[in-house]
């Protein structure tokens, strides 16, 4: 069963392009390199809650959205290779840097997850 990287991350909107542009890019490397897809996603229907949710997981401030994205693989082992060379590929290494981020990095928050139920 394939392996997933998940993400949520705030992103100012006057930097949704910006960060569309950065995505574009992040997307094909990771694809280059082996990922079987990329997919980044922004709020449409998310609402904060009393108890938790995605706004409130990111601290979300009102001039900014929310984005859900994950990168699919076919495995854990092969994740960790691919994402090594994503990290060290040349066309990536400006966008790394705080400061050359469209959002805060801080806020950010991610993981890596085995496949349980696939229909």
């Amino acid at each position: 069963m394939p392996y997933v990287d998940g993400f949520v991350v705030p992103v100012p909107k006057d930097k949704i392009e910006a960060y569309r542009a950065m995505a574009e890019t992040a997307g094909a490397v990771w694809r280059e390199h082996g990922a079987l897809e990329f997919h980044e996603c922004i709020a449409d229907d998310v609402k904060a809650g009393e108890v938790t949710s995605f706004p409130q997981a990111v601290q979300l401030k009102e001039d900014e959205t929310v984005f859900f994205s994950w990168i699919v693989y076919n495995s854990r082992e092969e994740r960790d290779v691919i994402n090594e060379k994503v990290m060290n590929d040349p066309r990536l290494k400006d966008t790394m840097t705080p400061e050359s981020m469209p959002f805060d990095g801080k806020r950010m928050f991610w993981g890596g997850f085995n496949t349980f139920v696939s229909l």
